[in-house]
């Protein structure tokens, strides 16, 4: 079964935010890697195409089953991706945090 994944509006703008902040970051430093916020952003979307096939394999965020977490690897800690599986062909990408950040709620 292949499932359709979908963004929210607040996802999409988690990774506009977490370009930004990369690039703010790279630009900052003496020899930044100007390259590097695009290759993060790059990671969140390979990873996160995984959920097509297997979202069960993904831990549980809450008490429902069907809200679960992707753990995206990249750099020193990575990403979080908070998610819904909504029906049985369709999952909802609802957030995106950086490993190191507060929760979602």
């Amino acid at each position: 079964m292949s499932y359709r994944i979908t963004w929210t509006i607040a996802a999409d703008a988690d990774l506009d935010r977490l370009f930004d902040h990369l690039l703010a970051r790279e630009l900052a430093r003496e020899g930044g890697d100007l390259d590097y916020p695009g290759q993060a952003i790059a990671a969140v979307r390979a990873c996160t195409s995984l959920l097509e096939n297997f979202p069960f394999t993904c831990r549980k965020s809450i008490d429902n089953p069907f809200v679960r977490e992707l753990v995206i690897p990249f750099g020193h800690t990575g990403y979080v991706a908070l998610f819904e599986i909504v029906s049985s062909d369709q999952v909802v990408i609802a957030a995106i945090r950086q490993q190191r950040e507060d929760d979602y709620y």
